[in-house]
């Protein structure tokens, strides 16, 4: 079990186990954190013989034993203190041959065992793992502990023994970070977890986004707190009593994160009202850029907030993240650099009594800013993710069943899905290097794309450079399949029909002497007068 532990909470505290049995090897490993620069890890007794692992000082480890050749004693020495509540792993060895210690990933120290003498290690106290015997124990927490092969349950025996604490505390501080975006590290008996609660995040690690698709016309809504009891203007800034800001409390600051995609534009993202005159707006213009809106009283109209450099009802996810502290407003859009805003002077710096949190559209009592009419019609089409305003997750709210649920309103069918949930994870490239980047030409179209080497678009979609290219590669291939053909014919340029010149009637004739001599008239003038015999 890797984390079975025990805490050692005093120096004089000790575990004892039954006598290790290691006459002619030993193995031990074990992890170890601690604040003190000393104490005895482990120790087992023989009549001369002994064992021991200690933190000698803050930045020593010492493996020693006697196995009646004499004490032994090796010491690793760590360049940094190894007392600094972190975990560090020892792992000893002893066998007939050698012995060896290593602590972390340090070089590890080897002693050589002599040629003559002793060689079993004879032990008959019990093991104690801490300090026993008056020596001084150590204080901190040790788990994992395995001797040859076998892990020492250390907790068990802990719950049975007197001032012991089982299992460790403190497994956050080294492994605290594995909890992402905002999620808590929380001590477990045997080792720890990750609180995502106060996140918009799930999973073990607080890195799985929870999202949802939005239906047009579609919307969410998440109340803060319940409506105040007095009855209010809402078209006019009231002064609330101590009561009433205990129950809205006023935001001096607050962040907002999200990632959405959308096709259609203009449209509503994210909308908090007040029950005052304050609010903010998440928009999507008709022209697809972003805008976002604040209004902290003040002021005759809101501040606006206008991202026109790109387009982003393309249908592809984009992150969002709204920081405000007082007047100052850090937006980050997708990978591009943060972008400080600064509110007006006459502007206020709190956003007074904030009342709900809309999402895809705005369904609110009282006056509404005429701009955010023209906005809500017909309301957001497509999908929201990870969506936090300061510690709330409204729509993981709505997706899970936590304790702010209840302050979640729909209506509509909300369907999770993951659609907005990947923001771009590469850098986007400029708009003189972005091929498809056609913002900047006016008489360039969509369906047009654009040339960077010539600055201007090609309506053909074709491009000279490469109908030149084509031309080689077409001439190129020809040039191959001649050369194959060629090939070819030559190869197989001795195959087919073949002539002989045996004689006809070859088959008939008693030899090939007669066969020639019965088709070729002129072979008899050939012959020499000389030899013809005449018969008389």
């Amino acid at each position: 079990n890797y984390w079975n532990a025990a805490s050692f909470p005093n120096p004089s505290s000790y575990l004892h186990f039954s006598t290790f049995q290691g006459e002619t090897s030993a193995d031990i490993s074990f992890y170890f954190k601690t604040l003190t620069p000393w104490g005895v890890f482990l120790e087992n007794m023989g009549k001369e013989d002994f064992i021991k692992l200690e933190l000698k000082s803050a930045t020593e480890v010492s493996f020693s034993f006697d196995v009646g050749n004499g004490p032994v004693e090796i010491v690793v020495r760590s360049p940094t203190p190894l007392n600094d509540d972190q975990w560090h792993r020892v792992t000893a060895e002893r066998n007939v041959k050698q012995a060896s210690l290593q602590v972390d990933r340090l070089p590890q120290q080897i002693r050589k065992a002599p040629t003559e003498g002793h060689t079993r290690l004879e032990l008959y106290s019990q093991l104690f793992v801490g300090g026993a015997g008056g020596q001084q124990g150590f204080l901190g927490c040790i788990r994992s502990l395995r001797m040859n092969g076998v892990t020492l349950d250390l907790e068990e025996r802990a719950k049975v023994t007197s001032g012991f604490i089982s299992g460790c505390s403190g497994h956050c501080t080294s492994y605290g970070t594995n909890c992402e975006n905002g999620g808590k590290c929380l001590e477990r008996y045997h080792g720890y977890s990750c609180d995502c609660s106060n996140t918009a995040y799930d999973g073990t690690f607080c890195n799985k986004d929870v999202g949802a698709f939005f239906e047009e016309g579609m919307w969410l809504r998440y109340n803060f707190q319940a409506p105040a009891i007095n009855a209010r203007d809402s078209s006019s800034r009231v002064e609330n009593s101590p009561d009433q800001q205990n129950s809205h409390p006023d935001l001096a600051q607050e962040e907002i994160r999200f990632s959405f995609s959308t096709t259609k534009a203009p449209c509503i993202l994210l909308y908090i009202s007040s029950f005052t005159t304050d609010f903010l707006a998440v928009l999507v213009k008709p022209t697809g850029s972003l805008q976002i809106r604040y209004n902290l009283g003040g002021t005759r109209e809101p501040y606006n907030i206008d991202v026109d450099h790109r387009n982003m009802a393309n249908g592809q996810p984009h992150s969002v993240n709204i920081t405000r502290h007082e007047k100052t407003i850090i937006l980050k859009l997708d990978h591009y650099p943060s972008v400080s805003y600064h509110l007006p002077s006459s502007s206020d710096t709190l956003f007074n009594s904030p009342k709900s949190l809309f999402l895809g559209k705005v369904i609110e009592t009282g006056k509404i800013d005429q701009e955010i009419h023209k906005y809500n019609t017909p309301g957001f089409t497509g999908c929201l993710s990870r969506v936090q305003f300061n510690q709330i997750a409204p729509l993981k709210a709505a997706l899970r069943q936590t304790n702010a649920s209840a302050h979640v309103h729909i209506q509509g069918e909300l369907v999770e899905s993951n659609c907005g949930a990947s923001p771009l994870t590469l850098s986007p490239m400029s708009s003189a290097t972005d091929p498809w980047h056609l913002d900047h030409l006016d008489s360039a179209s969509a369906d047009f794309p654009y040339n960077p080497g010539q600055g201007q678009a090609i309506r053909n979609g074709v491009n000279r450079n490469s109908a030149i290219i084509g031309g080689v590669i077409a001439v190129v291939i020809f040039t191959i399949l001649c050369t194959l053909v060629f090939l070819i014919r030559y190869m197989f340029r001795h195959k087919g029909t073949y002539h002989t010149n045996e004689a006809k009637g070859a088959e008939s004739a008693e030899s090939a002497d007669a066969a020639i001599m019965n088709n070729d008239p002129n072979f008899t003038e050939t012959i020499d007068e000389s030899k013809k015999e005449w018969l008389i």
